[in-house]
């Protein structure tokens, strides 16, 4: 075990991750709006929207717009999502986001299939395909992606072997094209990790990768996602992927209770009060948090937001 990181950081995916899953249409305005209130917290990177088939995911449709209506802060990195290289070039013609390239692979061939309708060895060559888009349009690949690496609603148990293997395919697909990749995020997609799986899957890359960063990207199904964000900092991930007010989940999961992200307040609470530094206003993300229940019109799992910053209650005490 590691000692706990002095600092995280924190990667923002609620507009995206969030609106994607949303039943009713998300005006195209409020997206831009909470966007916007997000980029002054604090937070550094901010996933807006994903540029993929609106027929399969309707509440990305309005990708372009929101992308082109933002008010950008020269501070924030504002980034989308991709999947194939029709994506990829939407993204590219769109000009308005900053364009960080992902290596992404899945430990789950059927989720793959029902996520991507594709096989492990033809993602593998569509990956390689699309560093030499990104290498040929001066995108930096900043980190691998492995889906489904905890679990699965499809396959069940996902073993360690399965992930390692994405993990060598994702630094092989690097090096074929000259590129180091940055780091590898493991993703909970589905809810399937606990701390005990989390702490054995990340000592587990380490072993066959002592000098690999990792982090995390967890999904908060059966709601242990700031556990296992807490096993992940004890073992000294310092890079999380979140979701202000804990918005969204995967349309293509399998199962009709998938939950977003782990939520950035209530990770950004913990973090501070166990002295990490995030960089992150909780206040004002509380803020956020509440816009973006407001603009869905139904309640949002985020627990920090409604029982408030223990800093404000800390300012009316003492005053």
């Amino acid at each position: 075990m590691s000692d706990l990181p002095t600092s995280v950081t924190i990667n923002e995916e609620g507009p995206r991750e969030g609106f994607q899953i949303e039943p009713g249409p998300i005006a195209t305005a409020d997206k831009i709006r909470l966007i916007d209130a997000l980029a002054g917290t604090g937070l550094r990177q901010i996933q807006c929207c994903s540029f993929v088939n609106p027929k399969r995911v309707p509440g990305m449709a309005d990708a372009d717009a929101v992308a082109r209506g933002i008010e950008r802060r020269e501070d924030v990195h504002y980034t989308g999502l991709w999947l194939n290289e029709q994506g990829l070039m939407r993204a590219i013609g769109n000009g308005c986001l900053d364009l960080l390239g992902t290596v992404s692979q899945t430990a789950s061939p059927p989720f793959l299939k029902s996520n991507q309708n594709t096989t492990p060895e033809e993602n593998a060559a569509r990956q390689d395909r699309t560093v030499k888009l990104y290498l040929e349009h001066g995108i930096p690949v900043e980190r691998g992606s492995i889906m489904a690496a905890f679990g699965c609603n499809f396959m069940g148990e996902v073993p360690h072997a399965r992930v390692l293997d994405c993990v060598d395919t994702i630094l092989r697909i690097g090096a074929e094209n000259g590129v180091e990749i940055p780091w590898i995020s493991l993703n909970d997609t589905m809810g399937w990790a606990t701390p005990v799986s989390v702490k054995r899957l990340i000592g587990a890359v380490r072993d066959r990768h002592p000098d690999l960063t990792l982090a995390l990207h967890l999904h908060d199904t059966r709601g242990l996602g700031l556990a296992n964000a807490m096993a992940g900092l004890e073992m000294g991930v310092r890079i999380f992927d979140a979701s202000v007010a804990g918005l969204g989940g995967c349309p293509f999961a399998g199962h009709k209770g998938a939950a977003g992200n782990v939520c950035t307040e209530d990770l950004v609470f913990m973090c501070h009060e166990m002295g990490i530094e995030t960089g992150v206003d909780l206040e004002a993300l509380i803020d956020c948090a509440l816009m973006a229940e407001r603009i869905v019109g139904h309640d949002l799992p985020g627990r920090v937001m409604k029982g408030g910053a223990l800093s404000a209650l800390r300012r009316e005490i003492a005053a």
